[in-house]
């Protein structure tokens, strides 16, 4: 028994370790990357205190560590989300909040603007917008019933028109034609007139 234990320790310690190693790089590489997008992995591994080697042990290639801190960005921006309880709020309230939550993930890695990570699946490799689908026409569905939105439109067109809108305004900051804080209050303004709003300007 003695053995078993001795010899399970330093198997959990391992692991332990590697996945400490693994949320420091995620973390550095979020940074880095999110500051100097042509960073090195050298770069990376320098921020996140362990040798270029051991990235690459956990991470093949930059586009696999890239992945990674996309799917870690979306999981703080789901729990964001949650606790955010917008079904509590008024609905173009929630709205605003809900751009305000994905605006928030630009600022923090400005490479979500790029498509070809935006494009990035899933964990169950669909579309990443199908997380936060439900949240988006939970808020429609709620602001057409109380008549603050418009009702001669479907919930689910509505609801894929904003993402476009979402990704239109991307596109615009990408391009240099619009600054983040015009493109999210522009993107604003156009989803509640998309929307029916009574308060939109």
């Amino acid at each position: 028994m003695a053995d078993t234990l001795d010899t399970a320790t330093p198997a959990r310690r391992r692991r332990s370790d590697a996945l400490r190693s693994i949320d420091a790089i995620v973390s550095a590489a979020c940074t880095v990357l999110g500051e100097r997008p042509g960073a090195s992995m050298e770069d990376i591994a320098l921020a996140a205190g362990v040798t270029r080697q051991t990235v690459y042990a956990h991470f093949p290639s930059r586009e696999a560590l890239i992945v990674a801190v996309v799917e870690a960005l979306r999981a703080e921006g789901f729990a964001a989300l949650d606790a955010a309880r917008l079904d509590a709020l008024p609905p173009a309230e929630a709205l605003a909040q809900l751009i305000d939550l994905g605006w928030q993930l630009i600022r923090r890695f400005p490479p979500l603007l790029d498509p070809s990570v935006a494009r990035i699946p899933g964990p169950d490799g669909g579309d990443s917008h199908q997380l936060v689908t439900p949240h988006l026409e939970g808020i429609i569905r709620r602001g057409q019933r109380n008549g603050d939105f418009d009702r001669s439109l479907p919930t689910a067109w509505i609801a894929a028109a904003i993402f476009g809108l979402g990704h239109a305004a991307a596109e615009q900051v990408g391009a240099g034609r619009l600054s983040p804080a015009t493109a999210r209050a522009v993107l604003l303004e156009s989803v509640l007139r998309l929307c029916g709003a009574a308060d939109a300007r």
